[in-house]
């Protein structure tokens, strides 16, 4: 598997690269952004391992050029700022994952082998499910013609049942997408932020799209389903 390393500390760098390739990886490393990202965008990459902090281009900068020219490569992102609003700019740029400084290089091969299981599907520029839609690239929330206003957190929650509509996904997988891998609170949380989001994209509108199943999960899909 193939790993492009785009970080400007040369140790950290350096102690990625020797990381990875002690685990079998062939790891390719960029010190400032332009350079990441005119690689990254040559593919041939599995994962990209992005810093946000960068020399001649942001990290946020390089993923957002990446999904505008259309390559899907899985994005892992570094950073040492730990706010929410700095994770949720993140995804909605496109990327696929994010740690923190300083981070456990066990849980970074976690993530890694995940994202490559994960593989590279082409993110549709806008989500929708009978009338409810959400736009990744404006941190948006519309039913019909209303904008829906939600948190970061509960936008987390809806893009990850939106990305995977039609399909059951259980707490955990919510978690780990929308949370953190770290996150060893109550799984119940997950139950709480979806009562949020019922009731802002469902329950005015006298619909029903997102859907408990007991014992296993959540489900989105359109009302008649």
């Amino acid at each position: 598997m193939r790993i492009l390393v785009v970080e400007d500390e040369p140790r950290l760098a350096e102690l990625i690269r020797r990381g990875l390739v002690a685990e079998g990886f062939v790891v390719e490393v960029a010190t400032d952004g332009l350079d990441g990202f005119e690689a990254a965008t040559g593919g041939g990459f599995d994962v990209v391992i992005l810093d946000i902090m960068l020399p001649r281009m942001s990290g946020y900068d390089i993923v957002r050029g990446l999904r505008k020219a259309r390559v899907w490569t899985p994005v892992l992102m570094l950073s040492a700022k730990d706010g929410e609003y700095d994770l949720a700019d993140a995804f909605d740029l496109g990327a696929d994952d994010y740690l923190i400084k300083p981070f456990s290089f066990v849980v970074l091969i976690a993530r890694l082998r995940a994202l490559v299981r994960r593989g590279a599907p082409e993110r549709p520029a806008l989500l929708r499910v009978d009338d409810l839609a959400l736009d990744p690239a404006r941190h948006r929330v519309t039913r019909g013609e209303v904008e829906v206003e939600v948190t970061p957190r509960e936008y987390g929650v809806l893009e990850f049942l939106m990305r995977h509509a039609g399909t059951v996904v259980t707490k955990q997988e919510i978690l780990e997408s929308v949370w953190d891998l770290n996150y060893d609170g109550d799984d119940n949380i997950v139950e709480v932020y979806v009562g949020y989001l019922r009731r802002k994209v469902d329950v005015p509108f006298g619909t029903r799209t997102i859907h408990t199943v007991r014992g296993v999960g959540y489900r989105l899909a359109s009302a008649g389903t």
